[in-house]
């Protein structure tokens, strides 16, 4: 797959389907989940598949006239990538300028604080 680039939102709230559901998907599978409420019809949800299809993050089996798809890469994987050119961008690489941006509104309670600590500490080992 060549530079994987960020989905546009449609794109992603179909790959979230297809990440939550067993493979094989279908487009009647989408429109169940979320065609309904995004009140998508369905040559919208196929251009959207398509365009998946294209970049790279799904490939599609056509079996008798419905067309099955299949993720080419993991919601860890896009995750990964997503937060490491989020992190890259805004913050400079910065944890510490993530953490600060977070709770620059509100301040953390204890109990998080407390478990962002044990969660550094077994990092750390």
């Amino acid at each position: 797959m060549e530079k994987m680039k960020k989905l546009p939102d449609a794109e992603f709230e179909i790959m979230k389907v297809v990440w939550e559901n067993e493979p094989p998907i279908t487009t009647a599978m989408i429109m169940a989940e979320i065609g309904d409420k995004r009140k998508w019809k369905a040559p919208t949800v196929l251009t959207l598949m398509r365009r998946l299809v294209e970049r790279g993050f799904l490939r599609t089996e056509k079996k008798g006239k419905e067309r099955t798809y299949y993720p080419l890469i993991s919601k860890e994987d896009y995750l990964q990538l997503e937060t490491e050119q989020f992190m890259k961008k805004y913050h400079k690489n910065s944890f510490l300028s993530f953490v600060n941006t977070l709770y620059n509104t509100e301040p953390p309670t204890e109990e998080e604080l407390d478990e962002l600590l044990k969660w550094a500490k077994e990092r750390r080992e």
